[in-house]
């Protein structure tokens, strides 16, 4: 029971948890101003305004750097860290998501005819865009920032 305690006494690790609950609670009031409709879903889903995966590692390589010290070798992994989850975000998750639409538009155009063909339609909404990664990298800095009282300084 000691480790749990400790794990709940990481603020570094506390403070990046809050930046991914803080993006995605955004993701809703930005879909409920945007489309007049409270659509939780979208704080359990992929993709988005802005990036939870980049508020995340951000908020997470912040802290790192604000404890430990910003010319650490614990600093430089968790920015790397974080640079490979943004990339992957808009990249490659990106990329997966244009895939997934043209694949389904393919199954639309061929199955037209054969309503009997009934196959789950691949998600589209995989990754963000850099904007939303950017976003959500800046949410992560700020919360950090806001956070550093709890570090002890």
């Amino acid at each position: 029971m000691e480790n749990f305690s400790d794990i709940l006494n990481n603020y570094v690790l506390l403070v990046a948890l809050v930046a991914c609950v803080t993006a995605q609670i955004l993701k809703a009031i930005i879909e409920l101003v945007r489309h007049r409709k409270l659509n939780l879903k979208v704080m359990v889903e992929t993709g988005g305004m802005p990036s939870a995966h980049s508020a995340l590692v951000t908020a997470l390589a912040c802290g790192v750097g604000q404890t430990v010290g910003w010319a650490s070798p614990f600093f430089a992994a968790t920015c790397v860290f974080a640079i490979i989850v943004m990339y992957d975000a808009a990249g490659v998750r990106q990329a997966a998501g244009k895939q997934a639409r043209v694949l389904n538009q393919i199954i639309d155009e061929l199955f037209q005819e054969k309503p009997e063909f009934n196959e789950d339609r691949l998600k589209e909404l995989l990754g963000h865009t850099p904007f939303q990664v950017i976003a959500g990298s800046i949410l992560g800095v700020f919360i950090s920032w806001l956070a550093a009282p709890a570090y002890g300084f």
